[in-house]
Order: structure tokens, then sequence, then C-alpha cells
């Protein structure tokens, strides 16, 4: 039976990994699709900037691997909305490879580990699911951005 779990909880790596080269390459796609010259856009006074989303997810991104998943202190940034589309885009990717290496430095047991967490105690299980339900959240804002720019959406790329 421990040998079964072994196998699963591998197997959720490699599941995971693939999955999250998917939402990196599509939310690179989204981004990649919206002009510069709209990257300052917003459908309302309340809502992020197409860049700030993108910053956002980004700094997102780290704070949960490098917090939760490596285990270190992360130094929150401010916005910096003179980065160019093309930076932007490159943090991003950063982000994203970086976590794919800290997740394969996982070990199966580590999904179980507990973290505290701002919202309660949870597992790096929690923190990975938590990455990729972010991720997606705001990626569906930045289809918005670009369906309300009369820009067409990549097409998607899930699994």
């Amino acid at each position: 039976m421990t040998s079964l779990f072994s196998q699963a909880q591998s197997h959720f790596f490699e599941v995971y990994l693939e999955k999250w080269e998917n939402s990196k390459n599509y939310m690179l796609a989204v981004a990649e699709a919206m002009p510069e010259t709209a990257f300052d856009f917003k459908p309302t006074g309340r809502e992020m900037t197409f860049a700030a989303q993108l910053a956002h997810i980004n700094q997102n991104i780290n704070w949960l691997t490098t917090t939760y998943l490596v285990g270190e202190t992360f130094e929150k940034a401010p916005f910096n909305a003179t980065l160019t589309k093309k930076e932007l885009i490159a943090q991003l990717e950063t982000s994203f490879n970086n976590t794919t290496l800290a997740i394969k430095s996982l070990k199966p047991e580590d999904l179980t580990t507990k973290v505290d967490f701002f919202a309660g105690e949870k597992t790096k299980l929690h923190i990975l699911n938590l990455l990729q339900d972010h991720a997606t959240h705001h990626r569906g804002q930045l289809l918005v951005y670009l369906n309300l720019n009369d820009i067409k959406p990549p097409r998607y790329v899930g699994w």
C-alpha cells in the first residue's frame, strides 16, 4: 500500500508540472496577444490595468513559491508601471520557471507538510493548488480585457 501511495504522489508531480507548463505557455500567449499600447487598459476604474494584472500574477507566483514551497523570506516590491511588455513577459516566464524548479525539488512527503498561511494552516499541496487557481483566475480577467479590445484570445491550452 505504501508503494502505491508513493507512486500516486510521484504521478501527481508529473501531472502537475505538465499542467503548470501549459498554464505558463497559455499565460505568455495571452500577454503577447495584447499590444503594448493597450497594456494600460482597464475595463473600469476599480480594475487593475492589463500590465498590473500581469505584475500581480507574477508577484503572487513569486510570493507563494518563495515563502511556502522554498521556505524563504519574500520581499514584496511595488508595481513598476514603467516596465515594458517585453520586461513584464520575461519576468512572468522566469517566475513560472522558478516555480517549476521549486516543485521539482519537492518530495512526495512534502505535499503534506503544513505551512503557516495567512488564511490558516495549509499544506504545500494547498499552496500548489492555489498557485494554479490564482493564475487561472487572473488569466480569465486578461481574456476579458483582450475581448474588450476586440482581440481574439489565443487558443486555450489546458492540458
